[in-house]
C-alpha cells in the first residue's frame, strides 16, 4: 500500500508500464540543462553529471544497439549543453532525436547532434545568440570570450545539420520576431525548412527509423532482400527464363 501511495504521489497514477526487454535506450532532456550552477528547486532541470554517466554506459553495453533522445527545454548551460552534444554525436550506436514542445537554445545543438532528427509538428525552437548571466566586466576581451562560445555552436550545429554557418547566424541575430531580443522561432517545418531538423514527426516515426540504423535491422533488410532475388531467379528458371546474357554471347547463339 505504501508503495502503490509513493508512485501515485510521484507519478500521477497506481499502475505504471511494465519495462520491456529492449534494445533501444530513451534519453529524456527536459526543463532546463543545469551546468556547473545549481539552479533553484523550482526549475524543472536535466542535470548533465546524470546524462554523461548514462552515455558512457550506453557506449560500453552491448545489449544497448540504439538511443533515441526525448527533447522538451528551454536550454540552459552552454557547455554542458555542448559537452552532452558531443557525447552524442560521438556514439557509435545509432541516435535518432525527437523535439517535442520545444527545443530551444542550447538544445538546438543537442538535437542536432543525433544521426537523425525529428520535430513535431507543433513544436518549437528558438535560435537565438548566447547570453550570460550575473556579472560581466566590460572589457573587449569578455566579448572576444562571448564571440569563441558562440563561434562553437555555430560551427558544431552546421557541421552536424544541413544548415550553413551564415544561415544560422541570420537565423541568431534577426531582429522583429522575439520581444526585446533578436533571434528566430522556428515552428515544426520551418526548423526542417532550414535544414537544421531532417523530418517532422513523432514518437512512432523516430522509433521506426532508428530501429532501419540499427545493424541487426539493416542486416535483416539485407537478408530478406538477398532471399526475394533467389526466389524471383528460381521462379524464371522454372518458367523457363534464362538470365541476362552477354551481348556478344547473344549474338553468337543467334548466329
Amino acid at each position: 500500500m505504501q508503495e502503490q501511495l509513493q508512485i501515485l504521489k510521484q507519478l500521477g497514477q497506481t499502475n505504471i508500464p511494465q519495462q520491456i526487454n529492449t534494445d533501444i535506450h530513451a534519453l529524456t532532456i527536459v526543463g532546463q540543462i543545469e551546468g556547473h550552477r545549481v539552479l533553484s528547486p523550482k526549475n524543472k532541470t536535466t542535470k548533465y553529471e546524470h546524462l554523461i554517466p548514462q552515455l558512457t554506459a550506453i557506449e560500453q553495453n552491448p545489449n544497448i544497439k540504439g538511443v533515441i533522445v526525448n527533447l522538451n527545454t528551454v536550454g540552459g548551460d552552454i557547455e554542458a549543453g555542448l559537452a552532452i552534444s558531443e557525447m552524442l554525436a560521438s556514439l557509435s550506436k545509432p541516435t535518432v532525436s525527437l523535439v517535442l514542445g520545444g527545443g530551444h537554445s542550447i538544445g538546438v545543438p543537442i538535437a542536432a547532434s543525433t544521426d537523425y532528427s525529428f520535430i513535431a509538428e507543433t513544436a518549437t525552437m528558438i535560435v537565438h545568440p548566447i547570453r550570460l548571466t550575473g556579472k560581466v566586466i566590460g572589457v573587449p576581451q569578455t566579448y572576444d570570450y562571448l564571440d569563441k562560445m558562440q563561434e562553437r555552436i555555430i560551427k558544431f550545429v552546421s557541421k552536424n545539420s544541413d544548415i550553413t554557418e551564415e544561415r544560422f547566424k541570420e537565423l541568431m541575430f534577426e531582429t522583429g520576431e522575439l520581444v526585446r531580443d533578436v533571434g528566430t522561432v522556428l515552428i515544426g517545418d520551418d526548423a526542417v525548412n532550414e535544414g537544421i531538423i531532417n523530418e517532422v514527426g513523432g514518437l512512432s516515426q523516430a522509433i521506426n527509423k532508428l530501429k532501419s540504423l540499427m545493424p541487426d535491422e539493416q542486416q535483416s533488410n539485407q537478408q530478406t532482400n538477398q532471399q526475394q532475388m533467389q526466389n524471383n531467379n528460381q521462379q524464371q528458371q522454372q518458367m523457363g527464363i534464362k538470365p541476362r546474357q552477354g551481348v556478344i554471347e547473344a549474338l553468337g547463339e543467334e548466329e
